[in-house]
């Protein structure tokens, strides 16, 4: 397939700052798109030392053919979430100060969730706010994290308890890196395509479970139409809800449960997608528990997570209490109360209010 056939063109419809989302095949040589993404004379590339080998210097060349003008400069990364500190927010900014950044710089974040993240993080707080491009490289990124603005970095005692609300100018996904992505790396980013259905489509979940031996052959065809579900289902959420106060926290189904279990092992165990996985079945299982959802649909949501290669039950080790402790840090919850995203069966997520701890404690023992 040529370029031009292969790319979706979607918009978030935020008024003034409505962006595109572009997904498809060699979008990473597309100048015109990345001339349109960069704001200013200054251009900052941030970076990992896993994707910038692959495709750093490609990216550079894209912008400056599409306007020799931009000065360039790169940030390169530690790979993995245990690098999403206020730390590496600093080198980021020693990075833009270096290169005499002013208001009309923009940020390319070329990575995964963690890159996108924390350079759109430093982008909302460089001189109160500058531009940022999201390019993401992993199938996690394309479908969830770089849509819809949310930055942030972690802490010791919490997953993304920094952060703020900063959308980027366009977010350019090139479906063709995913050739590159390991193995565990695209299994953990179909935990996320799985959310979607899960909280709100039924049909796209059977979907899914239809077509599950095409994406794990990582045929094009396949990953580009299940992208293009995920950011369009996204981009209308984020539309009707841009600062989460109500139907937008449905895409954290899974997230509560599993931020807690990353945090306890020290964002070193389980990779964000598969930390979701495990929370969408403890949320599932909860929602059984409380008869709100029927067991047989978290049976057919751990089948699939399943046959994707992802974890459905917790890691051994680590403490019921200490988790609900840290999910009671949870964004979502209200005057101390724990607030849960549940759900009445497969496609019908739900904000459920005052949950009880001891019912949550029973699904993590």
């Amino acid at each position: 397939m040529t370029t031009a056939q292969a790319v979706t063109e979607l918009t978030v419809e935020l008024g003034a700052r409505s962006y595109p989302i572009a997904i498809g095949a060699d979008l990473l040589g597309d100048a015109t798109r990345f001339a349109a993404a960069i704001r200013g004379r200054h251009a900052l590339i941030v970076s990992n030392d896993v994707v910038a080998p692959l495709y750093l210097d490609r990216v550079a060349a894209t912008i400056r053919a599409g306007n020799e003008k931009v000065q360039i400069s790169t940030l390169l990364l530690p790979d993995g979430e245990a690098h999403k500190t206020l730390a590496s927010v600093a080198q980021v900014f020693d990075a833009l100060a270096a290169m005499k950044a002013n208001r009309d710089a923009t940020i390319v974040a070329l990575g995964g969730g963690v890159i996108g993240d924390l350079a759109g993080f430093a982008a909302a707080c460089w001189m109160r706010g500058i531009a940022f491009a999201q390019v993401p490289t992993t199938l996690l990124a394309m479908v969830d994290s770089s849509v819809g603005g949310k930055t942030a970095v972690d802490l010791p005692q919490g997953k993304n308890l920094v952060g703020a609300f900063h959308q980027p100018r366009a977010v350019i996904a090139d479906t063709a890196v995913l050739a590159t992505l390991p193995a565990r790396e695209l299994l953990a980013g179909f935990a996320e395509v799985i959310k979607y259905g899960a909280l709100g489509d039924a049909d796209f979940f059977a979907w899914l479970e239809r077509h599950t031996d095409a994406l794990l052959a990582r045929e094009p065809e396949a990953l580009a139409a299940t992208i293009a579900h995920c950011c369009r289902q996204k981009a209308g959420i984020v539309a009707r809800d841009e600062t989460e106060q109500g139907e937008r926290a449905l895409l954290n189904l899974g997230h509560t449960f599993g931020h807690a279990i990353e945090t306890a092992m020290g964002y070193g165990g389980l990779l964000h997608g598969e930390a979701v996985a495990v929370g969408m079945v403890l949320a599932a299982t909860l929602s059984a528990n409380l008869r709100r959802a029927p067991t047989a649909d978290t049976q057919r949501l751990v089948s699939l997570l399943e046959r994707f290669g992802l974890p459905t039950t917790t890691p051994s080790g680590l403490d019921p209490d200490q988790l609900i402790g840290l999910m009671q840090l949870d964004k979502k919850n209200l005057s101390g109360n724990l607030r849960l995203i549940l759900w009445r069966g497969i496609g019908r997520a739900e904000i459920v209010p005052d949950v009880d701890v001891a019912a949550i404690r029973a699904v993590l023992a």
